[in-house]
């Protein structure tokens, strides 16, 4: 974190919030030249920084109006029953994100299905049929209240010399 600047942050603000600003839009909005901002968006990229670009889609356009919050507990811990397991569950587009959690159950699965007919299709044919699955609990989301996607971001203030 302590590689970037001001004008860093501000560039990874303005993109988290419209990805499909110019090189000269940015550049504008920043009082720069577009060749820096260019070769600092081209730095972000090769450090990591910025990962890839998305469109936000409406769920419910796209027929994926039910989304479940799932936990999963498996009856085996060995590495090699957690390795079969994420790679296993990577493989069902369903699932929007999985998280290894701490606590009572081992996973956190963000499943996105178009109705509670495709939900329980998901759970009895894809992920009861895992070899390690042991408790599953979900609850299901009613009203979005909040879903932000820009994460906030500061640069650290400098230490000074004591």
């Amino acid at each position: 974190m302590n590689q970037l600047d001001n004008t860093d942050v501000h560039i990874l603000q303005l993109l988290q919030h419209d990805a499909r600003l110019t090189n000269k839009e940015i550049a504008d909005k920043l009082g720069k030249t577009i060749t820096p901002v260019y070769e600092r968006i081209k730095w972000l990229e090769k450090e990591g920084f910025i990962q890839c670009y998305v469109a936000v889609l409406d769920k419910d356009k796209i027929g994926k109006g039910l989304i479940a919050y799932t936990n999963v507990q498996l009856k085996e811990h060995a590495h090699t029953m957690l390795m079969a397991f994420e790679k296993d569950i990577i493989q069902f587009s369903e699932v929007m994100e999985c998280h290894h959690m701490t606590g009572i159950y081992d996973y956190l699965l963000k499943i996105a299905v178009k109705d509670m007919n495709e939900y329980q299709d998901f759970i009895v044919n894809k992920l009861a049929k895992l070899s390690n699955i042991g408790t599953v609990q979900s609850g299901f989301v009613m009203t979005e209240v909040k879903r932000e996607t820009a994460y906030t971001i500061t640069v650290p203030a400098k230490r000074g010399k004591s």
